[in-house]
């Protein structure tokens, strides 16, 4: 039995569109699963030398849900041509699938050596799993629920995951790419934190996050990557020397979007039970007042 929370439960209630709650989800033990940067103790998680981390992420039972709620509804009412292609942009893939391209494209602009884009890679790829263990163990301590449970009539740009809402795993993760890649390439630190923060809110744009799981998970994010930079930092190689020589030189590499086409396309099963606005309802109800859809 699920104990008693004061908000709303992932559990408790169906999608739009849907009869039934969610049941197990997807990963629902993916909390447990081995990190890199971070171990798993006894009383929650730890660096690699055993400080305890305590993750500064608003607890759920702090947050107003329903204030959540109304502007979700008022974003999906106004949702500009731009916005809804970000949501489609950024919501294709699992998290990690975007930052990849971002990735090569700094590591061929800079003209990254085997080894050390090897290193870069193996960083920001283990750093990202890291983040994901720890919203998808927040994700199931907290279940909050989604933003189309607490609307029955709500209906989303893209397919709603079956997942708690709470932390964003996009932001999450968007957080981390921001700060690991910005150590390697500090001057293309101000690209990426604006390219961390078009993901995070395009979960917004999509409908199926709240602000807040956004905003926190932004800085959960941040926090993780910050745990691995410093590790990063006090690795030498057997001369002694620091491993990483950050490119400080700032080559402006082309990093995407723009443009919002995918750089290593797949046609992803868009089919989902819960409600959708489909591409004509989008074109009628962009701009116009009438929240029929939405409310």
């Amino acid at each position: 039995m699920t104990k008693f929370k004061p908000y709303p439960l992932w559990t408790d209630l169906p999608y739009a569109g849907e009869n039934t709650p969610p049941k197990k989800g997807v990963e629902p033990y993916a909390g447990s699963w081995n990190t890199y940067f971070l171990r798993i103790g006894t009383d929650g998680f730890e660096t690699l030398d055993g400080s305890p981390v305590l993750f500064e992420v608003e607890k759920p039972e702090r947050i107003r849900w329903d204030h959540q709620l109304r502007i979700v509804k008022r974003t999906l009412a106004n949702l500009t041509e731009e916005e809804i292609m970000i949501a489609k942009y950024w919501g294709s893939g699992p998290p990690s699938k975007q930052w990849t391209p971002i990735a090569d494209r700094l590591i061929d602009t800079y003209n990254v050596e085997a080894p050390r884009a090897g290193r870069i890679l193996g960083a920001l790829f283990a750093g990202l799993s890291d983040a994901l263990v720890v919203t998808w163990y927040l994700k199931y301590k907290w279940l909050v629920a989604r933003p189309n449970q607490l609307d029955d009539q709500l209906a989303t740009v893209i397919c709603t995951p079956e997942h708690p809402t709470y932390p964003s795993g996009h932001a999450t993760v968007s957080g981390a790419a921001e700060v690991i890649l910005s150590y390697f390439f500090p001057a293309e630190k101000r690209r990426l934190r604006q390219l961390a923060e078009e993901d995070a809110k395009s979960r917004l744009y999509a409908g199926v996050h709240f602000p807040v799981d956004n905003e926190q998970g932004l800085k959960l994010g941040r926090q993780i990557g910050g745990i691995v930079v410093e590790q990063l930092r006090r690795e030498r190689d057997r001369q002694g020397e620091r491993i990483d020589t950050p490119y400080r030189e700032n080559r402006h590499a082309p990093l995407i979007p723009p443009p919002y086409e995918q750089a290593i396309p797949f046609e992803y099963d868009q089919n989902c039970n819960s409600l959708l606005i489909d591409d004509k309802s989008i074109e009628q109800e962009v701009n116009t007042s009438s929240p029929k859809l939405f409310i």
